[in-house]
């Protein structure tokens, strides 16, 4: 079995700019489930339009955040971090 010290040897270290785009795919997963909160509470037309805009935007700036962490080869798991 490895020691703690071994494994840190082969762990790969994230480069600041990764931290950032996590930290940033994070937050527009929390940035969409509050979109989607706000939508099932609303009742005013003008309210549903406004918030459908809200998580379609929401939902193409994520997209596009999967995106750039899939071309810096960064997994799902550590998105989860």
């Amino acid at each position: 079995m490895e020691s703690d010290d071994e494994m840190k040897l082969f762990s790969r270290k994230k480069a600041p700019e990764e931290n950032s785009l996590l930290k940033e795919i994070n937050q527009a997963k929390l940035a969409l489930e509050a979109a989607y909160s706000q939508f099932e509470y609303v009742v005013d037309p003008d309210l549903i339009d406004s918030c459908i805009y809200q998580m379609n935007a929401i939902q193409n700036r994520y997209k596009y955040l999967l995106k750039q962490a899939k071309a810096s080869d960064l997994s799902y798991f550590e998105t989860k971090s």
